[in-house]
């Protein structure tokens, strides 16, 4: 195993209100010196919730600045202090779909982007709903899209449906139910 880098300074080179960028200096084994940038480490992890209802997985149409459009999405949100995975995933079902889950499933842990950003995001399926509404952060009503689970293949294949962690996401999905 290679021996890590010893950090050397870290400082931050850009803030706004979401991000903060820093500079990480860095001393190789071998001697090299190098100075690589990077998002803050998230304090928080997130999670991503698949809710199947019946033979259809719900997913959220929701405005995304980063694409100036509307994607087809899962519900996400970051976790709160003290929160499980399961207890997060119920809260950001409330918010935005207004039904809450009685059953989670983690499928699995993922982290994107790693050479710029440590942010780990839960994937939970969620089953067995009941209707409950909590207020969110959205700044306009969601529109919730059902998709048949027949309909995955389809919807992976979707050259507009390009947003990583839903890909990740449907995959696993795609393997569980083939396991089942």
């Amino acid at each position: 195993m290679a021996q890590l880098p010893e950090i050397l300074d870290i400082r931050t080179a850009a803030k706004t209100r979401i991000f903060e960028i820093q500079s990480v200096d860095l001393k190789f084994s071998n001697g090299t010196h190098r100075t690589y940038e990077r998002f803050k480490p998230a304090s928080r992890a997130a999670v991503m919730i698949l809710p199947i209802d019946g033979e259809d997985v719900l997913m959220v149409r929701e405005y995304a600045v980063g694409t100036e459009r509307y994607e087809l999405g899962f519900s996400k949100g970051l976790m709160e202090l003290g929160e499980t995975p399961e207890q997060s995933a119920n809260r950001e079902l409330q918010e935005e779909l207004g039904l809450g889950a009685k059953n989670f499933t983690l499928l699995r842990t993922v982290n994107s982007n790693l050479t710029f950003m440590n942010a780990q995001m839960h994937i939970l399926i969620a089953q067995d709903f009941y209707p409950s509404k909590l207020d969110g952060d959205e700044p306009e009503p969601l529109e919730i899209m059902r998709i048949p689970l027949n309909q995955l293949d389809e919807l992976i294949a979707n050259p507009d449906f390009m947003e990583a962690r839903n890909l990740v996401a449907l995959y696993a999905l795609r393997d569980f139910l083939n396991k089942c």
